[in-house]
């Protein structure tokens, strides 16, 4: 269970509510915002590895050795109605994101690196609204929705007991029913197009072969994977 927070290999035993680790399980937690800065003291203490810190051209460091994703915290893509705090990776930056010409949030961009690697999304938590839009991209996958979004800054959340239940509930569903998910990916070359907020700085595309300047506050550049193209960006 990476969640993005965490990954799980290992095997549910019947008529229990528990994941039993197989010899080869470990559990890796990381953090997608702030650069990977800092995690729940709660996580770290379970994982068996943290990672933290940039990790330059993996989105998803050791992704590789691990079953299925887990998008634990996620939110809307920016401009959603309602959507708590929605936004696409940077809401500082980014205005919105494409991918293959399709509007893409960041379930869209993580969900489509793991595919890369051949792994699955087999969970989201979040608002009412990103657990809508995961499900409309990955039918198979299981959601926990903690909250209903009601504005940007606004929201009803579940008490933080109730929630943790909902999340473990959706794990175990997950978890359990694995192997009725599939890797998730954008057609090769893929190109990503980028619009910035008001006057951000788009990158100088001079030299930059794989970059192309669409307007004053949109680029897009094209590579032969999501996790390239994200990077080039």
């Amino acid at each position: 269970m990476y969640i993005l927070d965490a990954l799980w290999r290992g095997k549910i035993l019947p008529n229990e509510r528990t994941i039993k680790p197989d010899s080869d399980y470990r559990r890796l937690a990381a953090r997608a915002h702030e650069a990977y800065v800092k995690i729940r003291n709660e996580l770290t203490e379970e994982a068996d590895y943290c990672i933290c810190g940039l990790t330059e051209t993996q989105r998803m460091e050791a992704l590789d050795d691990c079953d299925a994703l887990i998008l634990l915290g996620y939110h809307a893509m920016a401009g959603t109605w309602g959507g708590t705090l929605e936004h696409s990776m940077n809401s500082s930056r980014v205005q919105n994101y494409w991918i293959n010409g399709q509007l893409a949030g960041e379930v869209a961009i993580d969900a489509g690196i793991a595919g890369e690697h051949g792994i699955p999304v087999i969970m989201v938590s979040g608002d009412d609204k990103v657990c809508a839009e995961a499900k409309a991209l990955l039918p198979w996958v299981k959601t926990a929705e903690v909250k209903k979004g009601i504005t940007s800054f606004g929201a009803m959340l579940l008490p933080q007991q109730k929630a943790h239940k909902v999340i473990y509930d959706a794990t175990f569903r997950a978890v359990r029913e694995a192997a009725d998910a599939k890797p998730f990916t954008f057609a090769s070359p893929v190109t990503f197009r980028a619009e910035l907020m008001e006057r951000c700085q788009p990158p100088i595309t001079f030299g930059k072969t794989f970059m192309k300047r669409l307007d004053g506050r949109t680029y897009e550049v094209t590579a032969p994977t999501l996790e390239e193209a994200y990077f080039l960006h």
